[in-house]
């Protein structure tokens, strides 16, 4: 990192083996985005988790150029028991050894970070090929909290996004199942989807009104 990586723990020690893993992982992004101003990850245990699964909360703040870029891992109980089910998920998280659950939170929150830098270095270099159709896809896993999601594409694929990705602010409209419109591009992880566009029902009704009104 060009500037010092700020390192931040609250509601727990500092640890010294963590704060190598996070220094590990920081250096990684410049491989996505190499004009990185200043890096500040704060590593946060929420007040009553100390004896309850340790649900670390991992926020990652990237400086670029003209702009700031924030990364939340927030993972919570609840989430974990509807994902995995139920009390077998409850039973895990609480016995679970804490230096792994940290460990993991902290690669899944610089993961993201690594798609929100590729995402923004693509549309930097104006990467993104409008001149190509979209594809049509639905939403077929949705993570509101974590800001991405997964699209399925009629030849039974999945492609990742991002709620940046999607066009018109139309993230908090996204249902599972929700029909799509997007451009396939092939990321550092993997095929991901860009220019992300909602199809809804408005313009056929519309039609549909415009019709009626001309019969009268």
């Amino acid at each position: 990192m060009q500037l010092p990586l700020q390192i931040t723990f609250r509601n727990m020690e500092r640890l010294e083996g963590v704060e190598e893993l996070i220094r590990a992982e920081a250096e990684k992004l410049e491989d996505f985005y190499s004009q990185i101003m200043g890096c500040r990850v704060a590593v946060e245990v929420p007040h009553g988790h100390h004896r309850k699964g340790n649900l670390y909360h991992i926020r990652i703040d990237l400086t670029l150029p003209g702009k700031e870029l924030v990364i939340k891992h927030e993972p919570s109980l609840s989430k974990g028991i509807r994902q995995a089910g139920g009390v077998e998920m409850k039973k895990r998280l609480e016995v679970g050894a804490p230096h792994r659950d940290l460990h993991l939170a902290i690669r899944d929150a610089f993961k993201n970070a690594g798609r929100r830098l590729q995402d923004y270095a693509r549309r930097q270099r104006g990467d993104v090929k409008t001149h190509e159709a979209p594809s049509i896809g639905r939403v077929s896993k949705l993570l509101p909290e974590e800001g991405y999601g997964f699209l399925s594409t009629p030849d039974g694929r999945e492609v990742y996004f991002h709620k940046d990705s999607v066009l018109n602010r139309g993230f908090r409209r996204l249902r599972v199942g929700s029909k799509v419109g997007f451009v396939e591009e092939q990321g550092e992880k993997g095929p991901q989807a860009s220019t992300v566009r909602v199809r809804g029902k408005r313009p056929i009704r519309r039609v549909i009104e415009k019709t009626a009104a001309a019969a009268g």
